[in-house]
C-alpha cells in the first residue's frame, strides 16, 4: 500500500473521530504504548508515535509502519465546595457534568535509507472540556457555564542518524482549533440572569519541533525533545446572545430578545521540552523522563466583542499568568516473550495555574497518573492496550475580585479524578 494512500486515510479517519473531542488543556495521550509507561517514553521513541515524543526515534524504525489509535477518557465531574459571587455568601456544592472524550491518533513513518527516515503525525496535543448541568442556575454561570477547545496538528517529521551514537529530527507542526465558551451573566439590578451567550470559532497556527536520541551503549538511551507553541488566532467567531431579560433588553438590545454579533481571540499555548533516560537490559527497559511545559506563555485570555453592549456586552480581558512546570515520568516494560510486552508507570504533574487566577473553566490541579498495559505481536500487526487512572488531589483557593465590572473567582476545595483506557494498531509493511 503506498504511503499517500494510507495518509489519506488516517486524516479522514481522525477528523471525523475529533468532532466530539475534548478534554485538559494538554494531551500527551498520542500512544497506547508510551501510556502503559506513564508517558516516560522520549528515549524509547521507537514506535510510529516517536513523531509526537521524539521525531529523531522513527531511524529506528525499519521499513513502513502505520499506526492509528484512540483514547477514551472518562472525566469524572469536579466538585466544589465553597462560595463564589452568587452563593450571597454561604458555602455550597456543584459538580460539573461527567464527560466522555475520545482522542485519537495517527502516525506513519518509513526508513528510506539506513541513515534518513520520515513520515507524518495526526494527534491532539491541546484541548479543553469542562461543563456545568444548568446555565441559568449554576453558581459559576456568570464566569462560564461551558468550554470546549479542541485542537489537531499535523505534523511532517524527518529523521537523520548522523552516526552510531546521534540522531537528530525535526518536524513542521500545523494546528487546526475550534472553541466554544458559553456563560450566563448576571446582575441582580437588572432582575438576576442577563442571557445565555456563546462564542464559537475556529482558528490555524504554526510550529516545530525537534529532538535528540543518544545510544552510548546498547543498553543506555538519552533522548531530547522540544515542540514550540502556539498562538491559535480565532477571528471572527460566531456570538449569539439569546434568552435576553426583560431589563437587559429594553435598556441595551432596543427590545430584542436575541442579538448576534463577532469576538475574536487568542489562545496561547505553551511549548514543551522532554529529557530520557533509558536502560535496556535484556528483556526489561526501564525510563525516566523530566518534562517541562512552559505555561508561563499562558498569561491572559482576551475575547473581543466587535459590537459591544456596555456594560452588559463587553471585550473581556482575564489574568492567568500560569506557571511553568516540571512533570516527572516513570515507567518500564519487560518482554515476557517475543509477541508479549507488560508495562507499567506512574507519572507526577504539578498544578500549572496560580491560586489567585484559578478559575472554574479550569480548576487545575497537581495530578498524579498511574498506569498498566500490554502490547502483543501477530505477524505484521502490533496491539497496544492501556490503562491510566488520574488522582487530581484536592485544590484549594480564595480569590473572588472583580476583573472589569463582573465578580468572579471563588472562596473553596474541588475534588476530581478521572479514567483513561488506550487502543492502538499497528502495522509493517
Amino acid at each position: 500500500m503506498r504511503i499517500g494512500k494510507v495518509l489519506a486515510f488516517l486524516v479522514v479517519l481522525l477528523f471525523a473521530a475529533t468532532s466530539a473531542m475534548a478534554a485538559g488543556f494538554r494531551l500527551p495521550e498520542a500512544g497506547a504504548k508510551a501510556m502503559g509507561m506513564g508517558f516516560a517514553f522520549t528515549a524509547q521513541a521507537d514506535d510510529p508515535s516517536a513523531i509526537y515524543f521524539n521525531p529523531a526515534g522513527i531511524i529506528q524504525l525499519e521499513g513502513t509502519n502505520a499506526k492509528v489509535g484512540v483514547t477514551f477518557i472518562r472525566e469524572n465531574g469536579a466538585e466544589f465546595t465553597g462560595i463564589t459571587p452568587l452563593t450571597g455568601g454561604a458555602s455550597v456544592s456543584e459538580t460539573q457534568k461527567d464527560l466522555d472524550f475520545f482522542v485519537p491518533n495517527a502516525f506513519i513513518t518509513r526508513k528510506h535509507s539506513p541513515h534518513f527516515a520520515y513520515g507524518v503525525g495526526i494527534f491532539v496535543p491541546f484541548g479543553l472540556g469542562q461543563e456545568y448541568n444548568d446555565p441559568n442556575t449554576s453558581i459559576f454561570r456568570n464566569q462560564i457555564t461551558k468550554i470546549d477547545l479542541m485542537t489537531l496538528v499535523v505534523n511532517p517529521t524527518v529523521a537523520w542518524k548522523i552516526n552510531d551514537v546521534l540522531a537528530v529530527g525535526a518536524g513542521v507542526d500545523f494546528m487546526y482549533g475550534k472553541a466554544e465558551l458559553k456563560r450566563t451573566p448576571f446582575n441582580p439590578a437588572l432582575g438576576g440572569n442577563l442571557y445565555n451567550s456563546s462564542l464559537e470559532g475556529d482558528g490555524t497556527a504554526w510550529g516545530y519541533n525537534f529532538g535528540l536520541l543518544l545510544t552510548p551503549s546498547p543498553n543506555w538511551k538519552v533522548g531530547f525533545a522540544h515542540r514550540s507553541g502556539f498562538d491559535l488566532d480565532i477571528k471572527n467567531g460566531d456570538v449569539e446572545i439569546r434568552n435576553i431579560g426583560a431589563a437587559t433588553s429594553a435598556l441595551f438590545f432596543g427590545g430584542a430578545t436575541s442579538f448576534d454579533t463577532k469576538g475574536n481571540a487568542t489562545v496561547r499555548m505553551p511549548a514543551t521540552t522532554g529529557l530520557g533516560i533509558a536502560y535496556v537490559r535484556n528483556r526489561l527497559t526501564l525510563e525516566v523522563d523530566a518534562d517541562y511545559t512552559w505555561w508561563h506563555s499562558y498569561k491572559n485570555l482576551r475575547v473581543e466583542i466587535t459590537d459591544p453592549r456596555p456594560p452588559v456586552l463587553v471585550t473581556t480581558d482575564s489574568d492567568k499568568n500560569w506557571i511553568d512546570t516540571v512533570a516527572i515520568y516513570v515507567g518500564g516494560e519487560y518482554r515476557v516473550t517475543d509477541p508479549l510486552a507488560l508495562r507499567l508507570g506512574v507519572r507526577y504533574d504539578p498544578y500549572a495555574a496560580p491560586a489567585d487566577t484559578l478559575g472554574p473553566e479550569l480548576p487545575d490541579s497537581t495530578r498524579m497518573y498511574y498506569s498498566a498495559g500490554a502490547g502483543y505481536k501477530v505477524s505484521n500487526w502490533i496491539f497496544d492496550l492501556s490503562y491510566m487512572y488520574v488522582d487530581r488531589k484536592d485544590r484549594s483557593a480564595s480569590n473572588i475580585r472583580t476583573e472589569g465590572a463582573n465578580p468572579v473567582g471563588f472562596n473553596g476545595e474541588w475534588k476530581g479524578d478521572a479514567h483513561l483506557v488506550a487502543f492502538d494498531v499497528g502495522y509493517k509493511f
